[in-house]
């Protein structure tokens, strides 16, 4: 059964990479945001039906990835306090501060817990009155909503015992750090499905026409990043700028309003620093004044703290594009998920994860070779 859906997956696939073929006359660069979607490219091998003139570069679309190293050095401090419960989505376990993760911490006896939902975590605060609960708050608009309201339900339940670290980071502030870099090289990008489905596309339809580069939001399987492409590829032989949409059986142009509100009312647009990459201004989310007793740094004491990354990682410059995972002189030796030197080698939606996962022998995809 297995290879009969990966054959019938094969068919649409080599129309799209057909039609990419007979679309291009020169070569073009392309980003794809998100994380999920840089996995999807790599597993399934998408990258390798393009024609050669057609290069995709990973982009800063891993939340996990761009956290600071001051924010996790922030975050193994509170969880290492006796009276913490430090709560966070498993992925962020593995990501290394100057000194350690989380997991390790764990491992030595800190009450660090995995939760599926920072609502978990006010479970936690509600049931431990005598223990201070903080959630590690990670993440794109994509879930901010959620994040958002568990602050709102600790208020309205009067929690003094419950706080987030947060690392909240916006999308389209990022893409024009990007573009208006001087060692930019890309020429259109794949926005990721899954922020515009909460957020909509508003904000992108500027870039596109400012920096006159076409915008195509893409879902995650093989055939909506292949579509995307090819929408791409087409704007950029047209000598089209625009803000498209491929992923519509979820995303709408004004988005969910409601969770927009929600975000409005508990968090402010503020700088944020990105792993790797330095600050950027108006591109993170943090609470509100009026949410200030639910900021952990504030009520920890550590909004001042700074850390230097270490130089031998150059995962900024994967994050931004410039470099592709294997041409890093750390991969799969210095830095594996074993031994990571940055968060993209443990994230799950992690660049360097992807390549090490499935590059690093390079395997033949399912749906390359059924398509070759």
């Amino acid at each position: 059964m297995k290879f009969v859906d990966e054959y019938r997956a094969a068919a649409p696939a080599r129309r799209f990479s057909e039609a990419i073929r007979q679309l291009v006359t020169r070569p073009h660069t392309i980003m794809e945001i998100c994380g999920g979607q840089t996995h999807s490219i790599v597993k399934f091998g998408i990258d390798e039906l393009l024609p050669k003139t057609i290069t995709l570069v990973h982009g800063p679309g891993c939340p996990v990835c761009v956290t600071p190293l001051e924010l996790i050095d922030k975050a193994l401090l509170i969880a290492a306090r006796p009276d913490v419960i430090f709560c966070s989505f498993g992925d962020m376990l593995r990501v290394p501060g100057s000194h350690g993760d989380l997991l390790s911490l764990k491992a030595a006896g800190g009450d660090v817990r995995t939760v599926y939902s920072p609502l978990d975590a006010v479970n936690l605060a509600r049931g431990n009155p005598d223990r201070r609960v903080v959630f590690f708050a990670v993440g794109f608009e994509t879930t901010a909503p959620v994040n958002a309201l568990a602050v709102e339900q600790a208020r309205l339940e009067g929690l003094t015992n419950f706080s987030i670290l947060c690392s909240h980071v916006l999308v389209p502030p990022a893409m024009e750090a990007i573009l208006s870099s001087k060692q930019n090289r890309v020429q259109g990008f794949l926005a990721a499905g899954h922020v515009c489905t909460v957020m909509g596309y508003t904000e992108y339809e500027p870039l596109a026409r400012k920096y006159r580069v076409p915008i195509v939001v893409t879902g995650f399987e093989p055939l909506d990043i292949l579509h995307g492409v090819y929408l791409c590829v087409k704007q950029l032989e047209e000598g089209r700028a625009e803000l498209e949409n491929q992923y519509r059986r979820s995303v709408s142009r004004a988005g969910n309003v409601a969770a927009q509100e929600l975000i409005r009312k508990v968090f402010m647009v503020t700088p944020r620093k990105w792993r790797g990459i330095g600050e950027i201004a108006r591109s993170g989310l943090g609470l509100r004044p009026e949410y200030a007793a639910f900021d952990a740094e504030l009520q920890f004491g550590l909004k001042s703290m700074d850390t230097e990354e270490p130089s031998e990682c150059m995962s900024g410059l994967v994050l931004q594009g410039l470099l592709k995972p294997s041409e890093c002189p750390a991969f799969g030796a210095a830095c594996a998920p074993e031994h990571p030197l940055g968060a993209p080698m443990v994230s799950s939606e992690g660049a360097c994860a992807a390549y090490y996962r499935y590059r690093r022998a390079r395997p033949v995809s399912p749906v390359t070779e059924l398509v070759t």
